[in-house]
């Protein structure tokens, strides 16, 4: 059966707080805007526990900065479709088409804020445990350790917010960290810390994973003293870096080596009518309020975009 084609004033690839800040622009503007979302609504900063640095907020959770951005962009009209999960792309066709897994969309404009997704561990037997034990999203599968013993990999400040949500379910929570500090800022490291559940294991690596149908066991390497031990936990979730999302965008749009996609401050990528917003850009800062900006920048941008195709039709 042949999907349905729907048009669209512009469609934003991400919902984190640059595509939903991009949404909320558009939204004003009256623009159609459609929000693609494959996974959680806020991407990676949904899972912190305490954002510090956002202007306007003393302190407030990542999940709550991300509803409030959501409502705003909605009560102005943006769609934001969560879960669907795109399958094509061609960014240099006019119109631009995006193919999700229920429709074929049309539009003038794409705004590209896609994120990025977490590094998995370099062993062979990781895929046998994902989602057995094995889990990239503490939001999405933390519930199922209640009153279990967790284990996190990983020791920026990913990592740590992840380890501080998970103590609220955690009988014992092990953050285990390869090299021998972690890179998480203080404050984070304070509140992990504070927690009497909590054991942090530095120059340790995980060499490998044990279970049967679901993972039951650590195999850790002890890096100063070469000791290697069996810890036993219920589930691992693995914080050990992100890559963006950005593979279904090439060769079309032109990326870095290290897979971002090559766009300047005023987010125009080599495409026309297609703009790069948050940590897929190339740039050397990155953090919640420049990624609010990308969104602006790139949604004002495009709606002076779709003005000049108007004047030149």
């Amino acid at each position: 059966m042949a999907k349905e084609v729907r048009r669209k004033s512009r469609i934003i690839i991400g919902g984190g707080i640059a595509g939903l800040t991009a949404a909320l622009y558009g939204g004003r503007m009256n623009l159609e805007v459609l929000v693609l979302e494959s996974a959680l609504v806020g991407g990676q900063i949904v899972n912190a526990t305490a954002i510090e640095n956002y202007p306007g907020f003393a302190s407030i959770k990542g999940s709550e900065l991300v509803a409030t951005v959501q409502q705003q962009a909605e009560a102005f009209g943006a769609v934001i479709d969560e879960f669907d999960s795109i399958e094509r792309v061609d960014l240099a066709a006019q119109p631009k088409i995006v193919e999700t897994e229920g429709y074929i969309y049309e539009t003038d404009v794409v705004i590209l804020a896609s994120g990025m997704t977490r590094r998995k561990l370099p062993l062979a037997e990781e895929a046998k445990y994902t989602g057995r034990g094995v889990h990239y999203c503490e939001l999405c599968d933390g519930h199922m350790y209640q009153g279990r013993t967790i284990a996190v990999m990983g020791g920026g400040n990913a990592a740590v917010d992840a380890a501080n949500f998970l103590t609220k379910y955690a009988k014992k929570l092990y953050l285990i960290q390869r090299s021998g500090q972690l890179r998480a800022d203080e404050i984070s490291q304070q509140r992990l810390r504070a927690h009497a559940q909590v054991e942090i294991l530095l120059d340790t690596e995980i060499q490998a994973l044990q279970g049967e149908e679901h993972l039951e066991a650590l195999e850790l390497l002890d890096k100063p003293s070469g000791e290697v031990r069996t810890l036993p936990v219920d589930g691992l979730f693995v914080n050990i870096g992100v890559v963006p999302n950005t593979a279904m965008f090439a060769p079309a749009i032109g990326l870095s080596p290290d897979g971002r996609i090559l766009a300047g401050e005023d987010c125009r990528t080599n495409l026309p009518g297609v703009y790069a917003a948050g940590d897929v850009r190339v740039k050397p800062v990155r953090q919640l309020t420049t990624a609010a900006a990308d969104g602006t920048v790139a949604a004002l941008l495009a709606e002076k975009y779709i003005e000049q195709l108007k004047e030149e039709k």
